[in-house]
């Protein structure tokens, strides 16, 4: 009877820690999630998609609402607060809680604009400028082909201070210095690179005024690798005033594409050049690299455990990559300034045609 018993309580115990079906709770509309404090963000997907994003496109919003993502949360410096001094609440939407002090910082130039068309959403749906800043770049980077699906937890409170000064990386700075920010914040120089996949889908409207728009590689659109490759092209042109060019660009492979000092930089120093070759034949890895850092700089400053997974309300993104990497029409493989000693630059074709050229990105 013993046996018996024990063996009972052994299949009780086994029953009792086997994984259940997922959980799933059915909101007012009908959809259903994983935890019923999720449902509200139905609402705002369906908002922003229409009213904010233009109908779920991958254009200016969406580069903005992602640019967001990262300033918010990269004000955030243990340093600091080891010193005795505020170290910013990260992740915390103190960008868009304390606009007036945090838009004047010289690496926050422009940013003021998405600051201003999200704050409505947010107040309107009641989510904390912090959700909803991380929310609307996660949601941003589905409507991309070839972008991964981007964790979002909710549950940030809508208390926060101003963010310090001079914690936002700037196009000018140098490696070392970028290394040794991105590292306070709890970075290695490879989780940079993983970050900066999203200059995929980028374009600057500040580096240089005269030409607001100009992207950072030929198909802004398109979470690809034409990024890696193309900073990577030899510079020959200034897109914008080529006798006095703005400060923090470095000469562009490609008419009508702008490239920043930083990309240049990180793309041949031999602490992040073998990570940013990786990319350029790996889109999974990619996918998978960006998601992995985006989700640890989307917490920046928040406790994991008190927030809550609605990563089930991100949309899966649904548009595939129209091909993969080539080089742009007109150039060649001796155009590549290959920076990895440790693997061999892998060989690309170029694209047929005459040779590309970046149209910019039509203002909203």
């Amino acid at each position: 009877m013993l046996k018996l018993n024990v063996a009972l309580l052994s299949l009780a115990l086994l029953a009792a820690a086997a994984p259940g079906p997922p959980r799933v709770v059915r909101c007012s509309n009908g959809k259903t999630t994983a935890n019923a404090v999720c449902c509200k963000f139905f609402d705002v997907l369906d908002d922003i998609q229409e009213n904010l994003f233009d109908g779920a496109e991958c254009g200016e919003e969406v580069h903005e609402s992602l640019r967001l993502t990262f300033h918010d949360a990269i004000g955030f410096s243990p340093k600091l607060s080891r010193q005795g001094k505020f170290g910013g609440g990260g992740a915390d939407g103190s960008l868009m809680a304390h606009s007036d002090v945090e838009t004047l910082f010289n690496a926050n130039n422009g940013i003021d604009d998405i600051v201003e068309v999200q704050r409505p959403f947010a107040i309107k749906h009641g989510i904390s400028f912090g959700d909803f800043i991380q929310f609307a770049g996660a949601v941003g980077v589905s409507n991309c082909a070839g972008a991964p699906r981007l964790e979002f937890l909710a549950g940030r409170s809508n208390n926060s201070r101003p963010s310090p000064d001079l914690l936002v990386p700037e196009p000018f700075d140098s490696v070392d210095k970028i290394i040794a920010r991105m590292g306070d914040a709890g970075f290695s120089p490879n989780e940079i690179v993983d970050l900066l996949a999203s200059h995929t889908i980028a374009a600057a409207d500040h580096v240089d005024e005269s030409i607001p728009g100009t992207p950072f590689d030929s198909t802004p659109s398109a979470f690809d690798s034409n990024f890696f490759v193309e900073t990577l092209l030899v510079g020959t042109l200034t897109p914008g005033n080529p006798i006095d060019p703005a400060g923090g660009q470095a000469l562009s492979p490609i008419a009508g594409e702008i490239r920043i000092q930083s990309d240049a930089s990180l793309a041949r120093d031999a602490r992040t050049a073998c990570e940013w070759q990786s990319f350029i034949t790996d889109h999974a890895r990619m996918q998978s690299k960006f998601r992995a850092a985006m989700s640890k700089m989307a917490i920046l400053g928040q406790d994991r455990s008190r927030l809550i997974d609605c990563s089930d309300i991100i949309p899966v993104p649904m548009t595939p990559l129209a091909k993969s990497a080539t080089l742009p029409a007109g150039k060649t493989m001796n155009d590549i300034q290959a920076a990895c000693k440790a693997t061999p630059f892998p060989t690309l074709s170029a694209d047929p045609g005459p040779a590309t050229t970046v149209p910019p990105v039509p203002p909203s």
